[in-house]
């Protein structure tokens, strides 16, 4: 079977102009609809399994350039998931208070607790990319967070955080084709941004943003997967099939430890039963 994202591997070199955005892995987009519906209901069985365990976290970090479809991956994977174990944060320009302290501060706050599913739409990243974009810091202090951001990711996963990085991998021509159209629909004109089309003028140069990101911040326990998303419906099931078939992983040890739990409520509840 072809692969379904992109994985970045430790120390390699990242060209996003050589993967196609429009990339299927030759899937019938019928079937892989039919499965993304047994995935999404998968999931929320494991996060239920994550949650009960409570000996992992998981922290899923969505990029992407503007009408990548970032909201709409949150929402349609995550949509069968309890959310009283999960929860998504968007980072956007930072507040006086938090640029009162270093650039993590406010990330480290919002990390998932172990049993939960926390989201990141949009991250530390932009820490990396807007700013690098818009000069807003200088190069040196830009470029040495990517070893403090692989420190973090690093001790985040030796909590037992389990870290996936998704890039939505969108074409130029397809954003405008995206902003053009939310232009015609009443529905979604509340999107519209004059920004959206102003940061489009910074293309190239968010691209080689992205790729340094990719290369420098891509580690064996936190890789960054590139997702194809010029198509909506397999970008969605790319990003579906990872997270599940990641926290498979993880299931025997968890029912293994539900397993021992339910043991002991059992004896507790015969001992109390006994002493009535």
């Amino acid at each position: 079977m072809a692969p379904l994202t992109f994985k970045v591997a430790p120390d390699s070199k990242v060209q996003l102009a050589k993967i196609d955005p429009r990339y299927d892995a030759d899937i019938d987009r019928a079937k892989a609809e039919a499965e993304f519906v047994k995935l999404t209901a998968e999931l929320d069985e494991l996060q239920e399994l994550l949650f009960g365990a409570g000996t992992h976290s998981l922290l899923v970090v969505v990029q992407g350039m503007d009408t990548s479809g970032k909201d709409g991956t949150v929402r349609k994977v995550f949509s069968q998931v309890s959310p009283l174990g999960s929860y998504v944060v968007s980072f956007k320009v930072p507040t006086e208070d938090e640029l009162a302290h270093d650039f993590l501060w406010r990330v480290h706050q919002k990390t998932p607790a172990k049993g939960m599913i926390g989201i990141f739409n949009r991250s530390h990243y932009e820490d990396v990319l807007v700013v690098r974009v818009h000069d807003l810091v200088p190069e040196a202090v830009w470029r040495q967070r990517y070893r403090l951001i692989n420190d973090f990711e690093h001790s985040l996963t030796q909590s037992n955080t389990i870290i996936l990085k998704f890039y939505l991998h969108i074409s130029k021509q397809v954003q405008e084709e995206r902003l053009l159209a939310r232009e015609q629909e009443v529905t979604k004109a509340w999107k519209l941004s004059a920004g959206d089309w102003r940061e489009r003028e910074y293309w190239d140069a968010y691209m080689a943003a992205y790729e340094e990101a990719l290369e420098q911040c891509s580690s064996e326990a936190a890789p960054w997967q590139i997702v194809p998303a010029d198509r909506k419906w397999y970008r969605n099931y790319a990003v579906a099939h990872k997270v599940v078939t990641t926290l498979r992983g993880y299931k025997d040890e968890w029912l293994s430890k539900l397993g021992k739990l339910g043991e002991e409520r059992l004896l507790e509840l015969k001992a109390f039963r006994e002493k009535v």
